[in-house]
């Protein structure tokens, strides 16, 4: 199954590319490290995808990791400083940006479905701008504005730590998602700002209190770039039957995560997931919500993924595997690409609905 364009719907790859990190990789060139770069997001059918901006802890907690009896909890630092965070977010974005220059023609931003569609019809690669934690956000947010105009066109209100917009959903398992308060009256603010901009609300790493308040207030579908559905995997980052309905009824869209630990029924973080247990999770979505709202939400360069699919190279086997478990050519195709461009049609503004 080689032959399957994809658009993926979440990726850390910014935060390891050599024009943001000196001991970083080339993007431009193929390694063994880590899971994508150019060669190999073209070995894989990968012509695209949304590309997270993300402002990570000034010190990062000690013993971070704590086992309970059936499984984990993983303890993150407090809010992270608003002007620390924009720091690394403006080195990130314009890293990226140095680095599209660099491609020559290679790889290209796209702020809406037709730049997305022309990449791929002239073998450009496309990324998208997200933020993945609104930290960096200004209370009266004109950095939003700034970063719209930059071209972002997707942002999670919180990663999983709270901050002045929200309280992200921790890291454990088995436990459900409903972890807390929802968003505060400035988080509330910032969806409706985004709405009016057109910039897509990712539900990832929101909390369950979280997830409904944006159901309540969004004008938009409602999406979330990579997460599992709950009921398969007890892990605080999945999503209820009840979150997956609201999903479904607003014609949005959930990104598949490729996480193993958001993937096994046990929670456990091993790489030799079989890809027959992977299928199984991703007919549980498409049954739940429909075909035209699973999409893939890879996390690459921020998980660990199933064995079988290594890095961006080997999604033809994700694919294959689909393929083989009984998924039609269409309902392949609307995995990979198309439903990510339809719901991007419905939220971003003076775009051409897919």
């Amino acid at each position: 199954m080689a032959d399957i364009d994809v658009f993926d719907g979440h990726n850390d790859a910014v935060q390891f590319i050599a024009e943001y990190s000196p001991s970083g990789r080339d993007f431009l060139l193929r390694s063994e490290t880590g899971h994508l770069d150019l060669s190999r997001a073209r070995e894989g059918g990968l012509i695209g995808g949304l590309f997270a901006l993300h402002a990570a802890p000034e010190r990062p907690p000690e013993n971070d990791l704590i086992i309970t009896a059936d499984g984990y909890e993983v303890m993150y630092a407090e809010t992270v400083d608003p002007l620390y965070a924009r720091q690394q977010i403006e080195a990130e974005r314009l890293a990226l940006e140095s680095l599209i220059r660099r491609s020559g023609g290679q790889m290209r931003m796209a702020i809406d479905v037709d730049e997305i569609r022309a990449a791929r019809a002239e073998g450009a690669f496309a990324a998208v701008l997200h933020m993945e934690g609104a930290e960096a956000v200004d209370r009266e947010f004109d950095y939003l504005h700034a970063l719209h105009a930059a071209g972002l066109r997707s942002l999670g209100p919180v990663w999983s730590r709270p901050n002045i917009f929200g309280y992200g959903v921790p890291f454990a398992f088995p436990r459900s998602p409903d972890t807390g308060p929802g968003l505060t009256d400035l988080g509330k603010q910032l969806v409706r700002t985004c709405n009016g901009l057109g910039i897509m609300i990712d539900l990832a790493h929101l909390n369950e209190k979280g997830f409904w308040d944006v159901a309540a207030l969004s004008d938009a579908p409602l999406v979330a770039t990579h997460a599992c559905a709950h009921a398969i995997c007890p892990s605080t980052r999945n999503l209820t039957d009840r979150q997956l309905d609201a999903i479904r009824d607003t014609d949005g869209v959930i990104g598949f995560n490729l996480s193993v630990n958001d993937i096994r029924a046990d929670g456990h973080l091993i790489d030799d997931t079989p890809l027959d247990t992977v299928v199984r999770h991703i007919d549980y979505l498409i049954n739940r919500v429909g075909e035209d709202r699973v999409a893939l939400g890879s996390d690459f360069d921020g998980a660990v993924i199933p064995r079988g699919i290594k890095d961006a190279s080997g999604l033809p086997h994700l694919f294959e595997a689909m393929r083989k478990s009984g998924f039609d050519r269409q309902t392949l195709s609307k995995f990979a690409f198309d439903n990510w461009l339809r719901v991007f049609g419905l939220t971003w503004k003076n775009s051409t609905s897919a």
